[in-house]
């Protein structure tokens, strides 16, 4: 068992019998009173943000985690077909767990997936990807005072907002976290 001076942030707990990743974690000592942590946790299956303090030298019990690299494949239903590099062995992970960064896997992506006891719990693709444009409407010549932006399709499917100079078959640069277009890349 480990003690509450032993976890930091990205910590995860098995908590009430869930398991909980630890967003923030703070060590607080208010005037009078004895030192305690705050921490704030993500609830992994529910998604819920979960508050709590600890005692200073709490026994706590940390999951054991194991993060893979793997290679995206392809998309199966609510499934994520995912190749370990090392067994070649196919791996089903469920999309919900990589959130709105699903949308912008293409085949070859290297993704991350935390498993605990061969079940996967955390999914993160990669940060940034470079997507070509597929499909976008032209911009207007001389519509270019204000930040105004134009809906365009990417090579994956998705759809998302990109500036007006931003043309068909030109790639750009898209942050899977929000969604959102980054630069063009050249």
């Amino acid at each position: 068992m480990a003690t509450t001076g032993d976890i930091g942030v990205g910590t995860v707990l098995r908590f009430n019998g869930e398991l909980c990743a630890i967003i923030e974690y703070q060590h607080r000592t208010p005037g009078n009173l004895r030192a305690f942590y705050q921490a704030k946790m993500r609830n992994l299956k529910s998604g819920k943000l979960v508050e709590t303090r600890f005692r200073s030298g709490e026994a706590v019990d940390v999951a054991r985690v194991e993060f893979k690299e793997l290679q995206y494949i392809y998309s199966e239903g609510d499934f994520i077909v995912c190749m370990d590099n090392e067994t070649y062995e196919q791996i089903h992970v469920p999309a919900v767990l990589f959130g709105k960064g699903a949308h912008f896997l293409k085949e070859g992506m290297t993704v991350k997936v935390a498993f605990e006891s061969d079940n996967a719990i955390m999914a993160e693709p990669p940060t940034f990807v470079e997507l070509e444009v597929t499909y976008t409407e032209p911009g207007v010549k001389g519509d270019t005072a204000t930040n105004t932006t134009k809906t365009a399709t990417v090579e994956t499917g998705s759809e998302l907002q990109v500036p007006l100079f931003v043309n068909q078959g030109e790639r750009i640069k898209v942050d899977t976290r929000t969604g959102a277009y980054v630069e063009r890349v050249k």
